[in-house]
């Protein structure tokens, strides 16, 4: 690990101005620039580690858990999740688990106890990928972490990559598994920054790679989440996050599922589905959900939906594998969630 500076920040202000104190180039992505925020530091500290991130300065943003960037609130707009709230608590919160399932199952089923005790749930959504030519410097080829160098993943070890959203620039998967279950229920995230406070739709938030994957989301320089504010909708209790994995404990999603669903008797009126696992950003499947709306779920309804979500699949060797188990995984979501009782 290179030396660096460490501020401790009393709340946003101050987190923003130790930030200012190392300017980024006005065109530099939030991710490369020289100052970082931290809070539960289970990925940041990881990828400085490894020589993968080399920040000059670590603002400590922990105190502003003691405002609502803290807390965990149930409001007449929806459910309101801090983004220094940590994913065990939110996992374990009556609120979250009576009224949004999905959400306390995605993060239950992320990482370890220990790390969910540790880990924030701004910095989760923040999480950058665990592509291999990624993490490890001594391939030069990757164009997220070496823009313009070229992608070794296209061509190399890549049964974990992305086939979704991916292009000739970089396959690297998104890995979390929060965000997706925000991305499906229609969460916005809280912003503030050297320019003050705003406020973004969640699905805005991350940036598919196209010709600058080193550019991951649209957060500018010295701006940090406070929180995200998902809409209260009656049949987000009908929802569910289903994970597929080489293994059961501690593993990325080989694919996964976000569903909720608002039935009337077996047909769906509404639904809302996003796909993890397989994509290069937290990814809605708004085309399924097209399809999938006024039917019932028999399975010549399940295959058509599964073959609209991954119309637009790129697979690349290895991994086009994911094309059918992303199908299955998504059909298996859906019957489930239809079979809840609310």
């Amino acid at each position: 690990m290179r030396p660096f500076h460490y501020a401790r920040a009393e709340g946003a202000n101050a987190a923003i101005l130790s930030h200012q104190a190392l300017r980024a180039p006005r065109d530099q992505p939030a991710v490369l620039a020289p100052a970082q925020y931290i809070a539960g530091g289970t990925n940041l500290v990881d990828l400085m580690r490894i020589d993968v991130m080399r920040p000059e300065l670590v603002a400590d943003i922990n105190a502003m858990a003691r405002s609502r960037a803290g807390k965990i609130e149930a409001t007449a707009q929806g459910l309101w999740l801090g983004a220094l709230v940590r994913m065990a608590e939110a996992a374990d919160n009556a609120e979250v688990n009576r009224n949004y399932p999905m959400i306390a199952q995605a993060l239950m089923l992320a990482a370890s106890p220990q790390i969910r005790n540790m880990a924030s749930l701004g910095g989760n959504v923040l999480q950058r990928t665990r592509c291999t030519y990624f993490r490890d410097t001594s391939y030069a080829a990757c164009n997220k972490r070496n823009p313009g160098s070229g992608c070794a993943a296209i061509d190399g070890v890549n049964r974990r990559h992305a086939i979704l959203g991916v292009s000739d620039q970089c396959i690297a998967q998104y890995s979390g598994d929060f965000a997706h279950a925000l991305i499906a229920l229609d969460a916005t995230v809280s912003i503030e920054g050297p320019k003050g406070a705003r406020a973004l739709p969640f699905a805005e938030l991350h940036r598919l790679p196209g010709e600058t994957p080193h550019i991951e989301t649209n957060l500018m320089p010295g701006e940090l989440i406070t929180g995200f504010l998902v809409p209260r909708l009656p049949w987000a209790k009908r929802s569910l996050y289903l994970k597929i994995r080489d293994r059961q404990s501690y593993e990325f999603a080989l694919a996964s599922a976000a569903v909720a669903l608002d039935m009337e008797g077996e047909t769906v009126r509404a639904a809302r589905i996003a796909l993890g696992g397989v994509s290069a950003a937290p990814w809605r499947a708004r085309g399924a959900e097209q399809a999938i709306t006024g039917q019932t779920l028999d399975d010549d309804t399940l295959t058509a939906v599964g073959e609209t979500a991954f119309a637009e699949a790129r697979p690349h060797g290895e991994n086009a594998f994911k094309i059918e188990l992303g199908q299955r995984t998504l059909a298996r979501a859906l019957r489930q969630a239809a079979q809840l009782e609310i």
